[in-house]
């Protein structure tokens, strides 16, 4: 079954409490926030904290996620380097693009991680098209991506795709880390020091770069609004 045929719905069970909605300002280090998860992720499946979507900045930097291939980090000296837990290979986060970090406990919800994947992507598309761009998955690469017929044909005669979305996750007693990435207006040519998520193939967009001249608190409210709508209601807390 393909993730487009999946339901993918996730709803807590019923008398669950609202998911926590953290929006940190300023760029927060890859080292502190990684802790932090940790933290919440910990507590979380301990039973003694609520789930939580915590959005964020990074300063400049790659990660590299259990796939990565060395040969795709092309510039190793350009921006810190990280391994990561998550899933999927080199991926950059940077100012000007909202990192997602979703804690959920999928006991709760449905204990499918395909099912889980879909819904995130899910919540990009929907945030995308509450901004008048569409949004689409694709079977065989994970992510959210962009149709450029503006830009030339690629060499098997196909349309040009961007990415403009990245997801990466990971499980631990069935709650979830990391989360997902949507390009609001960073520096697309940080990109160039990876080959990202090891697709060579296609191009990197952001929604500034599609012409949708948006604030970052414009995507996050349209982000809250999708993500209730896929996996239930919030409450924000800072």
């Amino acid at each position: 079954m393909q993730r487009t045929d999946l339901a993918i719905e996730m709803l807590p069970l019923p008398g669950s409490p609202p998911v926590r909605w953290r929006i940190s300002d300023g760029l927060v280090a890859y080292e502190d926030a990684i802790a932090e998860m940790e933290r919440q992720v910990a507590a979380i499946a301990e039973g003694t904290a609520d789930e939580m979507v915590w959005l964020l900045e990074h300063p400049p930097l790659y990660t590299a996620g259990t796939s990565a291939d060395a040969a795709d980090l092309i510039e190793p000296e350009r921006f810190p380097v990280f391994a990561t837990g998550r899933g999927g290979e080199y991926t950059y986060h940077g100012p000007g693009q909202r990192v997602a970090y979703v804690m959920l406990d999928l006991k709760r919800r449905r204990q499918d991680v395909r099912a889980y994947v879909a819904a995130l992507e899910d919540v990009v598309i929907r945030t995308l098209e509450k901004m008048n761009v569409k949004g689409e998955r694709r079977e065989d690469r994970v992510g959210v991506w962009v149709r450029r017929p503006e830009k030339p044909a690629l060499a098997d005669g196909s349309m040009a795709e961007d990415k403009i979305a990245a997801l990466g996750i990971r499980l631990r007693r069935w709650v979830s880390f990391h989360g997902l990435s949507i390009n609001v207006d960073p520096d697309l040519s940080h990109f160039s020091g990876i080959v990202p998520c090891g697709i060579s193939a296609y191009g990197v967009t952001s929604l500034v770069d599609l012409g949708q001249l948006v604030m970052m608190a414009d995507v996050d409210i349209r982000l809250r609004e999708a993500f209730e709508e896929v996996f239930g209601p919030t409450v924000r807390t800072d």
